[in-house]
Parts: structure tokens; sequence; C-alpha cells
């Protein structure tokens, strides 16, 4: 069903209730409609993370369209999804930047690395089943790497972004703490999108009415007087083409363009914790659609990861940006109630002629480095606390030493940076060395464990939003090797 898809009724919804399967469609007017919104609710975090990380957030925008093109066709349409640019690498990419003699195609390369790995992952579930991958990866282990993923990025908040204008940061955050809690549905969904405007023009006031401000600028070492604002690169930009060889960030450094990658087995090690997360994310997020939908997706669910990593390998080949399924339009399906795929085709299109756009990346080149540090503060925090969800939901036991011990161990070294110097040329820190002790200590302390102790962490069911995956009594059924299946049945928690 690639590109086939049912009218639905007349073209048109019926009433609130009405749900539009993800092999319908509604008149064609109404679908370019909806893709258009659906680029709305994404816009925003896909290219602030391409920014952050140094990427071209044009060449971002546009691999994000062609790489969910090639997610729908992967998934053959049953798994309606946009792949937006994702925030899992932004700590590995600091890292592997800190690095001496570091580029954007070393960053490229890892990241290519990564998301052939998650496409190895996801074939391997579509034809072993999720068994495995929650031995290996139980929930506890699974929320501390995402914990300590966003919370080791807390240093490039304070370090790069809130110090270029510490008043303009602290207003966007305000105004998009006010707009994700104040508002529902839509617009709370686009929130950190609607931040970024409202920064930007509260940076363009301050400018006309204060004047210039003086700070350092991101990978500067001195303060210097400089417009909040500097628009001086859009006027020159093309309308239409291709993103540029090379233009200059809102940190005032250098970001690249297309390129090939290269690959270097430090960065390689620093980028791997974050299939983790995606392994996460996307489960998290395919469940979610099939609750909405009523479909059993669970089939799909290998595909859907290998999908990602697929779509996040051809995008980084290029120079662009690691994809991963969005929830912002998730929420966009969940207000509408149509989850038709032949919407984000739509979108990846609209996305796709915006990546063409030279002026269109000029102009998001521009963002000021206080509006970036205003949204990352809570964007960096919602991710590490996108872990504690994941431990809240499935009933992880901190009382038990098998998950309290050594997971806090590893949240540390990732949180601090911890760094094992072990030549020369290679030493590991942060996110990976933490990532690596939280697994390897946590099985090493199961496998050391008395009986008892081992019975009480096995006894937990596996949560996915509002559902638990396991049998009646509550036994993972992921650790009996005789009945893997019945981890795809569900029921309320």
């Amino acid at each position: 069903m690639a590109f086939s898809w049912t009218l639905h009724g007349d073209g048109n919804l019926s009433g609130p209730d009405d749900v539009v399967a993800p092999d319908e469609r509604l008149s064609w007017g109404k679908t370019i409609g909806l893709g258009a919104q659906h680029v709305v609710a994404m816009f925003g975090a896909t290219f602030v993370f391409p920014l952050i990380m140094g990427l071209n957030p044009q060449l971002a925008i546009m691999m994000s369209g062609l790489a969910t093109i090639i997610f729908l066709l992967i998934v053959n349409g049953r798994v309606p999804s946009y792949l937006g640019t994702s925030a899992s690498f932004v700590g590995a990419v600091a890292a592997i930047r800190a690095q001496e003699g570091a580029d954007s195609s070393r960053v490229t390369g890892a990241i290519l690395v990564a998301g052939l790995v998650l496409a190895i992952i996801g074939v391997l579930i579509h034809f072993m089943g999720s068994g495995v991958l929650h031995r290996v990866l139980p929930p506890v282990v699974t929320g501390a790497v995402v914990m300590l993923i966003g919370f080791n990025l807390a240093p490039v908040v304070a370090g790069i972004y809130w110090p270029q204008d510490q008043w303009v940061a602290l207003l966007t955050m305000l105004f998009t703490i006010i707009c994700a809690v104040a508002f529902k549905g839509f617009i709370s969904r686009i929130s950190v999108f609607l931040a970024l405007i409202f920064g930007t023009l509260l940076s363009w006031i301050l400018d006309k009415t204060a004047g210039p401000i003086t700070s350092v600028l991101g990978g500067a070492t001195e303060a210097t007087e400089h417009v909040r604002w500097n628009t001086s690169g859009i006027g020159d930009a093309a309308w239409f083409g291709l993103p540029a060889k090379t233009m200059v960030g809102p940190d005032g450094m250098e970001v690249a363009g297309w390129h090939m990658p290269s690959f270097n087995a430090a960065a390689i090690l620093l980028v791997l914790p974050a299939v983790i997360a995606l392994i996460a994310e996307n489960t998290g997020h395919v469940k979610a659609v099939a609750e909405m939908t009523g479909a059993d997706l669970d089939p799909v669910m290998g595909r859907a990861i290998a999908g990602d990593g697929v779509g996040t390998a051809f995008a980084s080949f290029f120079g662009g940006s690691p994809t991963t399924t969005y929830a912002e339009n998730i929420g966009v399906m969940a207000a509408t109630r149509v989850y038709s795929t032949a919407a984000y085709y739509v979108a990846a299109l609209v996305a796709i002629l915006f990546g063409l756009s030279p002026k269109f990346g000029a102009l998001v080149s521009s963002i000021p480095g206080g509006v970036l540090g205003g949204i990352t503060v809570v964007l960096y925090g919602m991710i590490g606390l996108l872990g504690a969800k994941i431990w809240k939901e499935n009933g992880v036991d901190f009382g038990n030493p098998i998950n309290l011990v050594p997971i806090a161990a590893g949240i540390i070294i990732g949180i601090g940076d911890v760094q094992m110097k072990f030549s020369d040329n290679f030493t590991l820190g942060g996110i990976a060395l933490g990532t690596i002790v939280t697994i390897a200590a946590f099985h090493l302390a199961k496998a050391m464990a008395p009986a008892e102790l081992r019975a009480r962490h096995e006894g937990a069911a596996i949560a996915v939003g509002d559902y638990t995956y396991g049998d009646q009594d509550g036994v993972d059924d992921l650790l009996q090797e005789d009945n893997p299946e019945d981890f795809y049945g569900h029921r309320p928690k």
C-alpha cells in the first residue's frame, strides 16, 4: 500500500470521532493541509538540533523529508510517522567536537555507523522478536542511558548558549514552559517552534531599543560587541538551490554543508549509546500509534526500528543529521484522528522543498544564541527526564541493589563526564563510558546477586505509555525462552 490509499467516505471528516486509517486519505486538498500541519509540528526541533550539533539545518530539513519517505516504504505504510532530527546524539557530538582534529565529517561518519547498527538491530528484532533485546536492555538500563544522555548536555547550555544573552535565554525559557503547559493540543505541541519565533523577535526588539550586546559567542574566547540577531547573510542567500558548502551558525562557528563522512573509532564509540535511546524511543512511539489506531503493529516493530536506522545512515552519508520518529507528529495525529500516511508523504515533500532554499537555511542559521539557550535548557532536561519516565512506567524497583548500585555508577560517570584514559590516542568518557558501565555492571550485578534479589527484579512487567506488557501474574515473559510471544499481549495497567 506504499502509494495506494482508499478515499475516506466522501473525502471529509464526518465528525470529531471520525477516524482516518493509515491506508485511507481525505481529499487531496485536506491531505495537503494536514501535511503542512505536520511540517509545522516537527519544524522547531528538527532544525534546532542540527544547529546545536554544528550541522547544516537546511540540509537536515531536506534529509528529514527523504528519510521519512524511506521509513514509510520500509514499513509498507503501516506505521504513520515523521522522521525528524534526533536529540539523542547531541551530547556525543559535543564530545566528538571536543576531540583534537575533529570536524563535521567525523561526526557524520560516527552517526552513519550508529544508523547501520540500529538498522541491523531492527532486522534482528523483526526475525527474532523483542525478547532478546529486552533481556539485554531492560527498562532500568534503557532509562539510565536516556537520562545520562540528556543530563550530560547541561554544560553545553551553561557554557555556550546561555551566556550569549542570559535575559533573552531566560524569557525564551519561560515562554517555552508557559506555551507547553498553558495551552492544549496543537499549540502545546509546537511550543519550541513558537518559542523560536518569540525569542528571535525579542532579540530584534532589543537590538533596536537597547542596542548591541557585549558577550562571548560560542567558540570564541573573548567577549565582543555584536547584535543579538545577525541577519546579514539572509539577504544574499538564493531562494532556490542546494545547501551552501559552509555557513556561519548562531555561535559564530562555521557550519558544514554537503560533505562525505569519515570514520574514527573513538567517535563511533561515543555515539553508539544513542542507539539504545533510539530503540526505546521508536518502541514507545510505535506502541503509541498502535494504541491510537487499534492496529497490531508489533509485527512491524523491527521494520520501524530498521527504517529509522536506514534513514539515519542515509541522511548522514550526505552530511545530514540523525533521525528519529517524532512525538510531535504523533500528537498531531492524536488531535486530528487522521492517521493517513498520505499526509506524511506530503509533509516529506514540503520539507524537501524547504531544504532546496538557501534563504531558508540562512534564516534558520541566524537564530540568536540566547534563544537557543532558553530552548535547550528545557529540551535537554526533558531528554534526561524521559529516562525517569521509562523507570516510572515500568515500575523499576530501586530498593533492589541490582537496579540501584550499578545504575547509580553509570549515571554519575555519564553526567559528570568521567574519563578513562587507555592510551595517548584513546580515551573513553562521559556518555560512552557511562553507558558501558551501566550495561556491563548491571548484568554483572544480576549474575552475582542471590536468587531472591534476582526474583524481585524479574517480577516487573514492561510498560509503554498506559499499557503493561507481560502475563497476568506480572512476570516478565521476555525472560522465559519458551513463550516470548506473550510480550505482544497487552492489558490496561
